[in-house]
């Protein structure tokens, strides 16, 4: 099995070394392809103003000066183009993945071009910060990851679909258990602008999010990594809300 492993943290990045190991305990053919900087928060987004260069850390190992978008484009149309990849691994994140987050993450936006692309793909990240304060869990996502993957990959999932893996800020022998999960929602707004002035008085501004906790429903990703669950969401590609369709288009039939 030839496995991609990309992610959005960059190719220093101490998740993507935690990756490379778990897709190391599934197959002998791993390529790694990763942004060369961080480029959390970057979307689905494509480079299409500026080159994309690529250089080649190591026999196996690549580093894109690009997007993690353009990173999974490199390895299946260019790095990988005469022997095509069976699955893209995607993390592991710094941070989780969950309800609104998905639509800025990088590291499922990866996923999702993996997708297009026709390669199956996985979005892992590790979550933290609400339960030990103590730094990163990455023993948690690292024990835990094979087996998830190699029980994923016995499920025969659409191929418009990629699978959004989180784990929750618990060492690896005090999880919960396994959910499958919808896509929660946030009660409150979690975005937050620090603004600031430079040494010539000139403003600048930090994005960011507020580390609240949320009250979610039973059965959603947030509620399971609240409580412990490593939560597995499908994801799908087709953004079209089915059940708006036909009020619509009453609207607009003359």
């Amino acid at each position: 099995m030839r496995i991609i492993v990309t992610n959005d943290d960059g190719i220093h990045a101490p998740g993507l070394e935690v990756l490379e190991r778990v897709a190391n305990e599934l197959s002998s053919d791993v390529w790694v392809i990763a942004p060369e900087t961080e480029q959390s928060g970057a979307s689905h987004s494509l480079t299409l103003a500026d080159p994309v260069r690529l250089r080649k850390v190591s026999d196996r190992k690549f580093a894109v000066y690009g997007t993690p978008t353009d990173c999974v484009m490199m390895a299946v149309k260019q790095v990988l183009e005469d022997e095509p990849a069976d699955l893209l691994l995607s993390g592991v994140n710094r941070g989780s993945n969950m309800a609104e987050d998905v639509t800025y993450s990088g590291t499922i936006a990866a996923a999702m071009e993996g997708t297009v692309l026709g390669v199956k793909s996985i979005a892992l990240s590790q979550g933290y910060g609400f339960e030990t304060n103590e730094g990163m869990q990455w023993a948690c996502a690292e024990r835990h990851a094979p087996g998830i993957v190699s029980r994923l990959l016995e499920v025969d999932w659409p191929s418009n679909v990629l699978m959004n893996v989180n784990f929750p800020d618990r060492p690896p022998e005090k999880i919960a258990g396994i959910e499958v999960t919808v896509q929660g929602k946030r009660d409150q707004a979690n975005a937050m602008i620090d603004a600031r002035l430079d040494i010539r008085g000139r403003d600048y501004f930090w994005l960011g999010f507020h580390r609240k906790l949320s009250s979610p429903a039973r059965g959603t990703d947030l509620f399971a990594i609240y409580n412990g669950y490593i939560s597995i969401t499908p994801l799908h590609l087709n953004l079209t809300h089915d059940e708006t369709l036909a009020p619509l288009r009453d609207a607009f039939t003359e």
